[in-house]
């Protein structure tokens, strides 16, 4: 197999905008792909639940913009996975939609454009539950019956390479992909030149986060990949970056639950033996991966559903007392509550957040016995109506004002209020599906549409 060099700008497309100087240095190199994952959980549930975005659509055309110009121009297919942001297919054909903007401004010639669509219907979850079908919990959830699909929204099938793979063999030079693995959009290409999937997903997991592999820390900064037999060799194409064994050995750890394996669509890549090497100032090279294959096609399923509506206040401690029993007045102010508006968790959710004390990690905090001289509390209310979200938010942000501790002998309050007004939060949503499913085989749980994009002015097929 011939050495294949894949260009990787951002980690994450659109959500800042990537930076230009560092890929086209990159494109200077005249790599065979331009790659880039376009979507995370890490945004949490509403984007999916709600079929929305988390980033602008301003920045990801950016993104799209000057990524499509330079794979157009070096005449290499380029590829997006997990479109905007959650992979829908409101986001799949949103992409597709500001290719053919940017196609026409650019009065781009003629091109090749596949929309792989990966959303997949609750009732169709349903119905192959209902035939015996398990949809088997990840990380320590049961699983899915008929309660949690009634609880979701909308759900999506997380492709692997395959699904790319037809589409590049079916000619299309632009591959816009629904939600995908991270790094099956980059392993797609190299398993079609003949790499195996060890390499192939070791290398996309390896790229899949552009200048998070490298050092010091530059987000949104390119890097190139280079693929030759076995061997993975990664290049910071930033001139103050460099990939070094340790910033690359940690990436291949990054966001796993075992630090040694990357699971996809029917295997998963074992990484216990993998080795890096410093090849020059600014290159790693890698190798050692092994895909163990499972003797069953599981596809991962990502699912959310609305809780309610969302209402937030703000309040400021600056009092010494008041925060060293702050949390004697939190249940003061629950116990009004419920007085009021009957138990917490029922109808209604309240969650103080303690900003200055553990508002990040919360019970996982490993020093929560700080003494800040200040707290911000954020006070958010779900609720299923949105009126009454308003109502228990400004009680829960003012019983904090009259909280009736032991001490306390003034008449003016210990909490300060930003404002007396209740902030209207985004609704408020829930991860339901972290769960896998059997298919009969890598492509199934997925649909390709291609369109002929024409330039500007003359009519386009599909």
């Amino acid at each position: 197999m011939a050495a294949i060099k894949i260009l990787c700008p951002t980690g994450h497309l659109g959500f800042t905008p990537l930076e230009p100087a560092s890929f086209r240095a990159g494109c200077a190199l005249k790599p065979d792909f331009i790659i880039a994952d376009s979507g995370s959980c890490d945004i949490g549930p509403y984007p999916l639940g709600a079929d929305g975005q988390a980033s602008p659509p301003a920045w990801q055309r950016h993104d799209l913009e000057v990524m499509l110009v330079e794979a157009r121009k070096l005449g290499v297919p380029m590829i997006i996975g997990s479109a905007s942001d959650t992979g829908t297919d409101r986001g799949v054909d949103q992409f597709v939609a500001l290719i053919r903007e940017i196609a026409a401004a650019h009065r781009m010639a003629p091109f090749k454009l596949a929309a792989i669509y990966s959303e997949i219907a609750v009732s169709d979850l349903r119905s192959r539950a209902a035939r015996g079908t398990r949809i088997e919990g990840l990380d320590g959830r049961p699983d899915a019956d008929d309660d949690v699909l009634s609880r979701t929204s909308r759900a999506v099938a997380v492709m692997g390479a395959e699904p790319i793979q037809a589409a590049l063999r079916a000619g299309a030079d632009v591959v816009i992909a629904g939600r995908s693995s991270d790094c099956a959009i980059f392993a797609a290409p190299l398993m079609n030149a003949g790499s195996s999937p060890a390499t192939a997903y070791y290398a996309g997991k390896l790229m899949e986060c552009a200048s998070f592999c490298c050092e010091p820390f530059m987000g949104k900064e390119s890097i190139l990949g280079r693929i030759e037999g076995d061997d993975v060799f990664v290049t910071a194409m930033h001139p103050g970056q460099r990939c070094t064994p340790a910033s690359l050995a940690s990436h291949a750890m990054y966001e796993r639950s075992s630090p040694d394996r990357e699971y996809v669509a029917g295997g998963y890549v074992d990484m216990t033996e993998c080795r890096y090497e410093q090849v020059d100032p600014k290159t790693t090279r890698a190798t050692g991966a092994r895909f163990v294959k499972s003797p069953v096609c599981m596809v991962k399923l990502e699912g959310a559903g609305k809780v309610g509506e969302r209402r937030l206040s703000v309040v400021g401690v600056r009092d010494p007392y008041t925060i060293a029993n702050i949390d004697r007045a939190i249940v003061w102010a629950k116990d009004r509550l419920g007085e009021r508006f009957g138990p917490i968790g029922g109808a209604y959710q309240v969650y103080y957040h303690l900003y200055g004390r553990n508002a990040v990690m919360e019970g996982l905090d490993p020093n929560p016995e700080m003494a800040p001289h200040e707290l911000g509390i954020v006070v958010e209310v779900v609720c299923a109506d949105g009126k009454r979200a308003e109502e228990i938010c400004a009680l829960a942000a003012r019983n904090l004002f009259y909280a009736r501790l032991p001490d306390v002998k003034g008449t003016a309050g210990t909490a300060a209020l930003m404002s007396d007004e209740v902030l209207i939060g985004k609704a408020g949503y829930e991860w339901t599906l972290n769960h896998i499913i059997a298919a009969a085989n890598p492509e199934e749980l997925f649909r390709t549409r291609f369109h002929d994009v024409a330039p500007a002015g003359a009519k386009e097929t599909v």
